[in-house]
């Protein structure tokens, strides 16, 4: 099978056109790439890290064998997420190399083990950040596997969706709901085509919600994990794949709220408010009224700042990422505990994704009719979508097709 695997971390370089060799350290960008990101030590050994253009590299490798509680799943599309940006430049960094990367893959079972019972061969399927964790510790028996200490992620610990097939336990997979399959309204790339068969025009329904696997899903975590209420305020900071279906799901369970989005992307903007948002503004703006609940999915500290100082009395902020880049990491030291913590403000992270959360979303929407806005690449331009994911050169969700 092909697949495109991550063999060891590298800066990705977004214009490699500038640059001699792009599989060469290019001393002057590595200088301003790591004062960027607040080392200014370019001896660290951390820092010796090369610049790449193709940080990724498309293999054939034996299709995986699947043990006895295991699917096979034919993968048709995989979606492309920050995270991973984050795991190629060793901010989070792979327990193992070479690795698979892809937590959002979507496609058809081929194949089941021979006590699989939740899948039949035929069946669409999915799989979420969440890979497998232990199912006995106290997190797990909760219902909270995502802090188990064993968790394991999909496309991290164990390979995931940027190849033609991928291995999961039935247990950890999820069956995408037929409501979906069937809505005609779940992309709006999604119509069917004269000509095109109804199993045709499924695929192709399969493909636009491969953002839901992790882009629904945590953001529809990270949206419980505030409390929001009908009628309370929501502040969403940034405004990438996540956001632009958190959005949807807000309009539709909060429909009396009003929700402000801060992003200087303009293209960002502009689908926010095609997309119901009553506000659109700069990071560093004041929205009309303050917030009771936010989210932050940048990789910048400032976002934490400006939304603590725009929350409401009470009000709660929750941050929706693994890691933080260390960019502007010296603008903390502007937080005043009057202006930005006092009268009972909140700041929670959000922690990966658990079984129940992606049973949940998947429900809601099937419901929503949840519309991602999607970029498609071949599996071979794997590089190109991250490349373009770093420079934010297109808003809404980016998807490889197989």
């Amino acid at each position: 099978m092909k697949a495109m695997i991550l063999k060891e971390n590298c800066i990705v370089a977004e214009n490699p056109s500038q640059f001699c060799h792009p599989d060469q350290p290019h001393k002057n960008y590595k200088e301003y790439y790591y004062k960027k990101n607040g080392n200014n030590n370019t001896n660290n050994s951390n820092n010796n890290l090369k610049l790449k253009s193709d940080p990724l590299e498309l293999v054939e490798i034996p299709i995986p064998d699947i043990g006895f509680n295991d699917i096979l799943i034919k993968v048709l599309a995989c979606g492309v997420c920050r995270t991973e940006l984050d795991q190629i430049e060793g901010r989070i960094v792979p327990p193992k190399l070479p690795i698979i990367l892809g937590h959002q893959p979507v496609g058809i079972v081929i194949k089941i083990g021979k006590n699989v019972n939740k899948f039949k061969i035929g069946d669409f399927a999915g799989a979420t950040w969440i890979f497998s964790s232990c199912g006995k510790c106290q997190f797990c028996k909760a219902g909270l596997e995502n802090l188990c200490n064993e968790f394991k992620a999909t496309g991290c610990h164990e390979n995931g969706g940027y190849a033609e097939y991928m291995v999961i336990n039935q247990s950890f997979a999820h069956k995408i709901p037929k409501k979906i399959i069937n809505s005609k309204n779940n992309s709006k790339n999604s119509d069917k085509k004269d000509g095109k068969s109804d199993n045709h025009t499924n695929i192709d329904k399969l493909i636009n919600i491969a953002p839901y696997m992790c882009s629904g899903v945590v953001g529809y975590r990270s949206l419980k994990l505030t409390e929001m209420e009908n009628r309370k305020t929501l502040g969403l900071y940034g405004f990438g794949s996540a956001h632009h279906l958190v959005l949807q799901m807000a309009n539709y369970l909060y429909p009396d709220s009003k929700k402000f989005v801060f992003t200087r992307n303009k293209k960002e903007q502009e689908l926010a408010l095609r997309l119901g948002a009553n506000w659109v503004g700069n990071i560093k703006n004041k929205p009309p009224e303050k917030l009771d609940c936010a989210i932050d999915t940048t990789p910048v500290w400032k976002s934490v700042i400006f939304a603590l100082e725009n929350l409401q009395k009470g009000g709660r902020l929750v941050l929706n990422l693994i890691r933080k880049e260390n960019i502007d990491k010296d603008f903390l030291l502007n937080l005043n505990y009057e202006k930005h913590l006092w009268l009972e403000k909140e700041i929670k992270s959000t922690a990966n994704v658990t079984i129940k959360d992606g049973e949940e979303f998947l429900n809601l929407a099937a419901k929503i009719k949840i519309k991602p806005e999607i970029t498609k690449y071949k599996l071979e331009d794997a590089n190109k979508a991250i490349i373009d994911l770093k420079s934010g050169k297109s808003a809404g969700s980016k998807v490889i097709v197989m």
